[in-house]
């Protein structure tokens, strides 16, 4: 899974190493260190045929689903054409743009963080899914959430799960309203990064307490 990730620079920052020249944006979110579930982070979409960043709520519930599944952060990749998730596979295709996400290791109580980023470095552009409509009773009817799947490899050690991240030009297909739910999903399953691209080093238990934000939570342990 996907409980907090970094996305510590601007949403016009990552808009333009996407290639987004002209992308429209509806988004006053600042840079974060320690994004929770529950707040308001900049999503990359297409609507109308316009490139747009918006700021979105991280969680999500459907309005009909009220009262029969929880509020979820995160969807399975292997769940993505089952009917809760496939109206939004077909329209509302996103990428959440970020340098990294923690996962924790250890016992209840001494849960030691890791940041996990891209061995180059780059800007990791996490498959999302959005409803992009206004919400009535609840916030997270207009949400998103994470696409995972099953860890591979050395990241078994960190977490059995991890977030589905795409190079920008497989995120940009990902995005193309043009392309069926299906072949979206195939794409996924493709083109997503191997456990190769990646590396993780230990970090402050600071990014355990959710809301604190400050630069050293991203940098690496001493030692």
């Amino acid at each position: 899974m996907c409980g907090r990730f970094d996305q510590s620079q601007t949403a016009r920052y990552y808009a333009s190493v996407f290639g987004w020249a002209d992308a429209v944006y509806d988004s006053e979110a600042g840079p974060a260190w320690n994004v929770s579930p529950g707040s308001y982070r900049p999503v990359m979409h297409v609507q109308d045929g316009e490139h747009r960043v918006d700021d979105v709520f991280w969680s999500y519930r459907a309005k009909w689903a009220e009262g029969k599944v929880p509020i979820v952060v995160n969807a399975r990749m292997d769940k993505l054409t089952n009917r809760y998730w496939k109206p939004l596979l077909k329209s509302g295709r996103a990428i959440v743009p970020a340098e990294g996400w923690y996962e924790w290791t250890g016992e209840k109580g001494a849960k030691q963080p890791w940041h996990i980023h891209r061995k180059d470095h780059a800007p990791l552009f996490l498959l999302a899914l959005a409803n992009f409509g206004g919400f009535i009773e609840n916030r997270a009817e207009a949400g998103f959430v994470l696409v995972t799947d099953d860890a591979a490899d050395g990241m078994l050690d960190i977490h059995d799960r991890r977030p589905v991240v795409l190079d920008a030009a497989d995120a940009e297909l990902w995005l193309d309203p043009s392309r069926s739910p299906e072949e979206a999903l195939d794409l996924a399953r493709r083109a997503a990064l191997a456990a190769e691209a990646f590396e993780w080093y230990r970090v402050t238990t600071a990014v355990n307490r959710a809301g604190s934000q400050d630069p050293q939570m991203a940098l690496p342990l001493p030692g």
